[in-house]
Parts: structure tokens; C-alpha cells; sequence
């Protein structure tokens, strides 16, 4: 496993354990969640860089995707 590897699983289980608290959801639904999500198919696409950003980053484009339905990022 590579660095960016290990950045990613890291990332998955900081997002994880972030849905089931405040959620209150179970380990396996949160991680369903993120695994259908297009979050983390950005997460595994090395070259959006998204891996690097902070699991409270990640999560919050989570969010918008289950609120929305579709990644939102804020203007610049």
C-alpha cells in the first residue's frame, strides 16, 4: 500500500467514525454511505487531490452530496 493509499483509508475510517456519531448511525450503513458516494469516488481519484484535504473537508462535501445530491463547493 502506498502513502496515498494509506491517506485514503485513513480518511475513510476519520469520515466514518464522524457519520455514526453525528448521525447516530451504524458502522456498516456509514460506511455504505460512503462508499456509494461520488465523494469518495473523488477520494480515490488521486489527481483531484482531495485525499490530502482534512477529514472535516471531506466530510462536509459528504454532507452537501446526502443534503443536495450532488457535491457542493463554495465559491472563491
Amino acid at each position: 500500500m502506498d502513502k496515498r493509499q494509506q491517506m485514503i483509508e485513513y480518511m475513510v475510517q476519520d469520515i466514518v467514525e464522524m457519520l455514526t456519531e453525528s448521525q447516530g448511525i451504524e458502522f456498516d450503513s456509514a460506511m455504505l454511505i460512503i462508499y456509494k458516494s461520488e465523494v469518495y469516488e473523488k477520494l480515490l481519484d488521486t489527481e483531484t487531490g482531495l485525499y490530502r484535504e482534512s477529514p472535516a473537508y471531506v466530510y462536509g462535501l459528504l454532507q452537501d452530496e446526502l443534503n443536495f445530491g450532488r457535491i457542493v463547493q463554495a465559491e472563491v
